[in-house]
């Protein structure tokens, strides 16, 4: 069960994969596999604890730049865990939709993102959504040309309705971890109202107990949309809606 003190909606940025890996001498793409342990862990602890809703951001539009050989590993990972963790996705009720632009992913990586969305569609226990191949800007416009094809008038509600997570209601919670503190083009017009929490752990080493004080922070927030305490919360900002 949830209450006022439990996030609907958790987004996380998965930061230290890499240094995880260099602190231990292991190449890079040895920490991002101990990340994909690390998201399923999470994804647990979440349903563990009434949150509803979990968004993680695996690639970004700007992580291209990175070498090619990580860039490559990526890839070939992501595919990998697609067909290696979607069976018991299924069976754990967790749906999962992929958020990004896929135009320019292999035909491998599309056409395993469309059969785990398949498999996964009727799981409501847990919606896992991955950013892959995503960013904040991307995301505003091509919700604003979907808008504007339409006919529609630009406004708040027409966008929020275009957004990639426009099933889902907005984050209450935005976690960051790596020890750096910025939101890196992630969920800009999702993220306005958000608490954001930044953790120093390095993803692979995120467990149950560091998302116990996040989400004990949040509790603590005082979230007033606005508002001056005390008004009821009627009066709140609306967020995307379901």
């Amino acid at each position: 069960m949830t209450n006022k003190s439990t996030p609907h909606h958790v987004a996380i940025v998965m930061d230290g994969n890499g240094r995880w890996a260099s602190r231990r001498f292991l190449p890079r793409i040895a920490g991002h596999k101990q990340g994909v342990d690390s998201l399923k862990r999470c994804a647990r602890a979440c349903d563990a604890r009434g949150i509803k809703v979990l968004t993680v951001f695996a690639f970004s539009s700007e992580n291209w730049q990175r070498p090619q050989e990580e860039v490559s590993g990526l890839m070939d990972l992501f595919a990998m865990a697609l067909g290696r963790e979607v069976p018991q996705l299924k069976k754990d009720g967790v749906q999962l939709r992929f958020i990004g632009e896929r135009q320019g992913l292999s035909a491998r990586v599309q056409k395993g993102i469309e059969q785990a969305e398949a498999t996964t569609a009727d799981n409501r226990r847990l919606v896992l959504n991955v950013c892959f191949n995503y960013g904040g800007r991307w995301d505003i416009v091509q919700a604003a040309v979907r808008v504007a094809a339409q006919g529609l008038a630009m406004t708040e509600q027409s966008l929020s309705q275009m957004m990639a997570l426009a099933h889902v209601p907005d984050p209450d919670l935005v976690i960051r971890t790596g020890g750096e503190q910025r939101i890196s083009n992630f969920l800009l017009w999702q993220s306005a109202y958000s608490e954001f929490f930044f953790s120093d752990k390095l993803w692979p080493d995120f467990d149950e107990a560091e998302l116990d004080l996040a989400i004990q922070t949040f509790g603590q927030r005082d979230r007033r949309f606005g508002r001056v305490s005390g008004q009821s919360e009627a009066n709140a900002l609306p967020t995307t809606p379901n």
